[in-house]
């Protein structure tokens, strides 16, 4: 069985996790273009994504971390198609059901969703996280990181963290407490900053994140494609070889990685996260 990553750009990526594929965070707009992030705010894309919406391979979802114009925007909402099964926050659902898009999950902090395919089962968990500093938050969108992982024969082989845009915070050691080990996480950077505040992980919460989770790969991204990104991936590269890390892998654009699966016989500390929910929130 195999897995990996491929980087489209932004926090864009596309997940090939045995025989389910998953995009995040679709992000198609052309450098050049101003995107909308709220509250009178706006960035500009830098440069291109990897490729375009119509060169996607068929898609069993989207994994949506909140409703901003760098994760969801308007080729997005023009391409992707209606039926698309999008799992994100209750909150970004609304949203997404005022616009064409049926199969959308709102996932409360914790539940889950799973299905199965053959011998295998996939399980999304939608994780905590903040966006923004303090009051900050409650002026922007809620903010979900996602726990996906990967089971044969009722044997995790795979668990992959998608941060999401938060900020780094005591409460994200529950992840892999109540997940589980993490094999590989997906870390979004850039150390955005808006009207003077912080609003993802620099390089110092994000080596700190990772001393936090202990992934076994993880993979920064996030970090170069719009003008509002205050950190470069430089300074997390070099930040987390002095801090004596190991397992860090940046991730060209348009390149794939191979995700760590783990060996049939392997067996990891198992986590405590509540039982799957078939709902339609």
């Amino acid at each position: 069985m195999k897995a990996g990553v491929t980087f489209v750009g932004n926090a864009t990526t596309l997940l090939r996790l045995g025989s389910f594929t998953l995009l995040t965070d679709p992000n198609f707009v052309p450098a050049g273009t101003r995107v909308y992030l709220g509250k009178g705010a706006w960035t500009r894309r830098l440069l291109d994504p990897a490729m375009t919406m119509g060169e996607l391979p068929p898609l069993d979802g989207v994994v949506l971390s909140h409703l901003h114009g760098d994760h969801f925007d308007g080729v997005a909402k023009a391409e992707l198609p209606s039926a698309t099964p999008i799992f994100t926050t209750p909150q970004a659902r609304r949203k997404l059901r005022q616009w064409k898009f049926r199969a959308v999950r709102g996932l409360p902090t914790w539940e889950s969703y799973d299905w199965a395919r053959g011998r295998e089962r996939l399980r999304i968990t939608a994780v905590p996280g903040r966006h923004g500093p303090g009051p900050a938050e409650w002026l922007l969108p809620d903010v979900m990181g996602s726990v996906i992982e990967l089971r044969v024969d009722d044997v995790c082989r795979l668990r992959v963290y998608i941060t999401g845009d938060t900020l780094n915070r005591p409460f994200l050691a529950q992840v892999p407490e109540r997940c589980g080990d993490i094999d590989a996480m997906i870390v979004h950077l850039g150390g955005t900053r808006v009207f003077g505040m912080l609003l993802t992980m620099d390089a110092r919460q994000g080596v700190d994140l990772t001393e936090l989770i202990r992934p076994r790969l993880t993979v920064p991204v996030h970090h170069d494609d719009y003008t509002v990104f205050t950190s470069p991936l430089s300074d997390f590269v070099e930040r987390a070889r002095e801090h004596g890390l190991t397992g860090i892998q940046p991730i060209e654009r348009g390149s794939t990685l191979e995700l760590p699966v783990r060996p049939a016989g392997q067996v990891s500390r198992p986590g405590l996260a509540s039982g799957a929910q078939d709902s339609d929130r």
